[in-house]
């Protein structure tokens, strides 16, 4: 009785946690702080003739398109659509899993819904990092990524 009880509980727990990244209209957002600014008008490109770019291709089940540009100055996102999640970010990692994510450094808070939009980068080497993902923080979960080139 006792673990049948632990087992529904713990499915209980899992499944509102993957569902906390599943498309809502709850109205709030809860966005954590960073020293990044966004802006999601159209902005000059670039000056910085070292920015690498990559396609973004949804994981996890999850839709996510669009380009990324990224150099030292900011990260660039065009044509971007994803899945609807009420926590969604931008990192920078070397990799997709959550110890890459974990590793890598946010970049600010991303809408699933806007096709351009702007990150500044302060004091960062992007060069160190190999992909930008999209990653849900409410449920720990990658919605996509593109790999840098």
């Amino acid at each position: 009785m006792r673990k049948t009880l632990l087992a529904t509980t713990a499915a209980v727990g899992l499944a509102l946690a993957l569902a906390a990244c599943s498309p809502q209209d709850s109205g709030t957002s809860s966005a954590p702080s960073s020293s990044s600014s966004q802006s999601t008008t159209e902005s000059s490109a670039s000056t910085d003739t070292a920015a690498r770019t990559g396609d973004f291709a949804g994981l996890n089940g999850k839709n996510v398109a669009g380009t990324v540009s990224v150099s030292d100055a900011e990260v660039m996102l065009s044509e971007f659509s994803s899945d609807e999640g009420p926590d969604l970010h931008v990192y920078l990692a070397d990799g997709t899993d959550e110890a890459a994510i974990t590793a890598g450094m946010l970049v600010d808070a991303v809408s699933y819904d806007t096709a351009t939009q702007t990150f500044a980068l302060d004091g960062v080497e992007a060069g160190e990092y190999s992909h930008v993902v999209i990653y849900c923080d409410k449920a720990k979960a990658v919605f996509g990524a593109a790999e840098l080139s």
